[in-house]
């Protein structure tokens, strides 16, 4: 229990901790933000000083009215009476935004600090209102007209050259991100799937006649042939072993020979006649043959579900796993290479390709629309969809700044400003005082 008891407070001096690390971390000025705060230092003395200022020039003025100076005292001590009450109520105003004046807890002052999430709320809802609403956006996107600008920027070779080499950079952290591992079990998967549910062999029943049809499996043929030929050449006397080997024990060994020397000799005649004469019937035979398969492929279904079991029985194989999974790292290594490499192939078609399309969006205005159009209705998606979303990063925010931090940090920007009031409501209250004195003076008299 006691280690409970001491473990509790310390968890909560260390949320209270954590807690205020933001609250600190807020109230760091930039550099910037103490120059401004030094301006408006500077710009409250000076509107301080011209309030201290007519009201020193009001007593004096007073005073000489008193004393019987003569009329133009009156109308000084008319104006500067003014000018301090146009100080004076700029100065509550001004003040007011930001703090209670003078500590006095006065209603509707220390606007900022205290309405501070409400005005959050209200940036919220009027950037909102007034700058992601779809009319606003497509005007804004129309009048920049994006498509143009983008066909004549990629139109430019250094431009085309930045976007292939960003687009290049891009390929290669990607494919260093992702793990080989992952992606050969996704390829291996989806290709063993797609494998299964295809049925094959009416396709390559279609092949084949096709490829009878057009000759091509003659050259085949041909090279069969002729390395056969040439493999008996070389191996006459492992034909001929071969042949006395399977003779039965009870016939006579020169028998063996002069039968496996036979066997040899047909076998040979069989193989040169077949390479040298095209029309060889042998030939016509296989012909025949490829073509009744080819047929049976595509309709016997006997045959086709035999070629399927087969598919299954190969694609079920360790090592067809393996080659199929090993393709990937093959893929890889070939497209990182190409995008290393300044004059592969690809990047080379790829910038091609982009000044390919550069030129045509800069001259095409079929092209400049159709983009707009896509950029148009992108960017009105994303507004209108997430909407909310944009508008609550704005009000939780300024929902998280600390009140005092944020009211120095908005005097800090506006203050010099807001002193320029005080500064003019000191000189329009002169003024008006000025000029109420003197026709109350001309209607008096």
């Amino acid at each position: 229990m006691e280690r409970t008891t001491t473990a509790v407070p310390q968890a909560d001096a260390e949320a209270a901790d954590a807690a205020a690390v933001p609250r600190r971390a807020m109230t760091v000025f930039s550099p910037a933000d103490e120059e401004r705060r030094r301006g408006v230092r500077r710009m409250k003395l000076t509107a301080t000083g011209l309030l201290l200022f007519v009201a020193v020039v009001y007593v004096l003025a007073k005073w000489a009215e008193h004393t019987g100076a003569g009329a133009w005292a009156g109308y000084v001590a008319a104006a500067t009476e003014a000018g301090m009450v146009g100080a004076l109520a700029d100065w509550f105003a001004v003040t007011a935004l930001f703090r209670h004046p003078l500590g006095l807890p006065i209603p509707h002052t220390a606007i900022i600090p205290t309405k501070k999430d409400q005005l959050g709320v209200s940036l919220g809802e009027f950037v909102g209102e007034n700058f992601l609403s779809e009319d606003v956006v497509r005007q804004r996107l129309r009048a920049v007209g994006i498509g143009g600008r983008l066909g004549a920027w990629l139109a430019r070779p250094e431009h085309a050259d930045r976007v292939t080499a960003e687009l290049a950079t891009a390929l290669r952290g990607a494919l260093t991100v992702l793990r080989d591992s992952d992606v050969q079990a996704v390829v291996g998967e989806a290709i063993t799937r797609r494998a299964a549910v295809q049925e094959i062999a009416p396709g390559l029943g279609k092949m084949l006649e096709k490829i009878v049809a057009d000759g091509g499996h003659r050259r085949v043929v041909d090279l069969v042939v002729s390395r056969a030929h040439d493999w008996l050449v070389l191996h006459g006397d492992s034909v001929m072993d071969a042949v006395q080997g399977g003779a039965p024990g009870w016939t006579p060994k020169f028998v063996d020979r002069k039968v496996g020397e036979r066997v040899y000799r047909e076998l040979l005649r069989f193989v040169t006649e077949m390479r040298d004469m095209p029309s060889h019937p042998a030939r016509g035979a296989l012909d025949r043959f490829l073509t009744d398969f080819a047929c049976d492929l595509q309709s016997d279904g006997d045959t086709r579900a035999r070629v399927e079991r087969l598919k299954s029985e190969v694609l079920g194989r360790g090592e067809v796993q393996d080659l199929i999974a090993s393709a990937w790292s093959a893929v890889r290594s070939m497209i990182v290479s190409a995008a290393e490499d300044e004059r592969s192939e690809l990047r080379m078609r790829v910038r091609a390709s982009l000044l390919s399309l550069g030129n045509r969006m800069a001259e095409d205005p079929k092209a400049q629309g159709k983009v707009d159009r896509w950029v148009e209705g992108a960017a009105v998606y994303v507004v209108t969809t997430y909407r909310k979303e944009i508008t609550s990063l704005i009000t939780d925010t300024v929902a998280g700044w600390d009140a005092e931090h944020t009211t120095r940090k908005i005097e800090a920007h506006i203050g010099r400003d807001l002193q320029f009031i005080r500064i003019n409501g000191t000189v329009v209250g002169s003024l008006a005082g000025l000029l109420i004195y003197t026709v109350s003076r001309v209607l008096g008299a």
